[in-house]
């Protein structure tokens, strides 16, 4: 039986808010964020471009609007602080483009593309207009991948400000020197005895850097960037190594320990930015599986826990989870790990989805409030699959790579719904990047 026989369409309907383009569109969502500190915005897949543009109108609101002082993303620390120096209108970047450059890592595309380029151009304007003593919103990353880009982050600030320490650091984390750049055959190597580990250099040096940021913290009376920088860098190495022996031995374990890594990061990030400007509230950009409940899906029944999980637990109402969901259409993406980016077709979503459910209402966009407060808004099937394209998508095997079940109206407070995507542009056009074939897709 399909999805659409098993709920009442025309009152479905009722509860959707469609979006026409027009400002006002967001006007519910912003009221429902209210005066929350965190919006966690979500994304089906780390290639579409209604999500990126999206994502950047509402932010660009919430900052304008609601007194949001910082976005913080799923991707590297110190590429993404790079980002923050530049709007911030610190030295370094002249262009937008420029601050981008540091996204080197697979895959590229996710924050080197358009999308991103117009919303860091836009942050930047922002924060020049504002008087002087206003507050000038910040890009930060949450993720953990760049434990080399890291560690050199950490030598170059202690260079500066204290050549004995940054000596004593370069000999804690010259144990990863017989690996080169290959973190995971370093993470392979000590996960099953093959070298010896670098889990006490790794933690000896963050609380070192730790109990140097109190010193410095108790003798200044401010909080200082540029120690934070480092410090998060250390933070970031810390749980890197960790991350990379276990991601041989346990998936559940390596994703929950990359999810409170990014957890711990933002509430890092907002208990510095609530020191440093007296006012702190932070937009979050990453992937739905990492800002949806991870207790609504059938992988949080099987230990996982996420982003959107842990901020529910720490911060209660004080965080608005928005999921984003698409039934059709193309996306950039690869067909394995480190290979180039593609522009590929998204096959019509399951019949027993959300996506397809949502397909069926016949409004090629929407807003749905699936919570008010604690209760649910409307009534919505539960559970049904539910679609994640992450940075490689396979659309031959997609039910078995890419689909999960989950029960929307616990997992999201509200969900934005484009019929129709198209794939986000990358800065850089490979030969692969290419419009894929179809007969009369999508009308067809």
């Amino acid at each position: 039986m399909k999805v659409q026989d098993r709920v009442d369409l025309e009152n479905l309907k009722k509860a959707v808010w469609p979006l026409t383009g027009a400002k006002k569109d967001y006007d519910p969502l912003l009221e429902r964020i209210g005066d929350c500190n965190f919006a966690l915005l979500g994304e089906a897949s780390h290639g579409t471009h209604e999500f990126y543009r999206q994502r950047a109108e509402i932010t660009e609101r919430l900052i304008t609007e609601k007194n949001f002082t910082a976005v913080a993303v799923e991707a590297d620390w110190p590429d993404a602080y790079r980002v923050n120096r530049f709007v911030r209108g610190e030295p370094g970047d002249a262009e937008a483009v420029e601050a981008l450059s540091g996204f080197k890592r697979f895959p590229t595309w996710m924050w080197r593309n358009a999308d991103v380029l117009d919303f860091v151009g836009w942050l930047r304007h922002h924060n020049d207009l504002l008087p002087p003593g206003k507050i000038r919103a910040g890009f930060y990353g949450l993720d953990l991948y760049s434990l080399h880009e890291s560690i050199s982050a950490v030598l170059q600030y202690l260079e500066k400000v204290d050549p004995e320490a940054a000596r004593r650091a370069r000999y804690r984390y010259s144990c990863f020197d017989h690996f080169g750049e290959d973190v995971q055959r370093y993470g392979y190597a000590a996960e099953f005895g093959l070298t010896r580990s670098c889990e006490n250099e790794v933690i000896e040096q963050l609380v070192e850097l730790r109990k140097k940021a109190v010193e410095l913290s108790e003798r200044n009376g401010l909080p200082d960037d540029e120690l934070f920088f480092a410090e998060q860098n250390a933070l970031v190495i810390k749980n890197a190594e960790e991350y990379y022996r276990k991601m041989f031995r346990d998936r559940i374990s390596s994703w929950n320990l990359r999810d409170r890594h990014m957890t711990q990061t933002l509430e890092a990030l907002f208990n510095h930015l609530k020191r440093r400007d007296g006012h702190a509230k932070i937009v979050v950009w990453a992937h739905n599986s990492h800002l949806g409940d991870a207790r609504a899906t059938e992988l949080g029944r099987k230990g996982e826990w996420n982003v959107g999980q842990l901020a529910r637990e720490r911060y209660g109402r004080d965080a608005i989870l928005v999921g984003f969901t698409t039934y059709t259409g193309t996306v950039t993406a690869a067909s394995d790990w480190n290979s180039p980016a593609e522009q590929k077709r998204v096959r019509p979503a399951l019949p027993d989805s959300y996506e397809a459910l949502f397909h069926g209402l016949a409004i090629p966009d929407f807003l749905l409030t699936v919570t008010d407060g604690a209760s649910p808004a409307v009534e919505i099937p539960k559970p049904l699959l539910e679609r994640a394209i992450g940075v490689v998508y396979l659309p031959d095997i997609e039910r078995v790579s890419h689909y999960f079940y989950a029960d929307l109206a616990r997992q999201f407070d509200s969900i934005l719904h484009f019929d129709v995507t198209r794939a986000v542009e990358p800065l850089e056009r490979n030969p692969e990047w290419k419009s894929p074939v179809w007969e009369a897709f999508p009308w067809g």
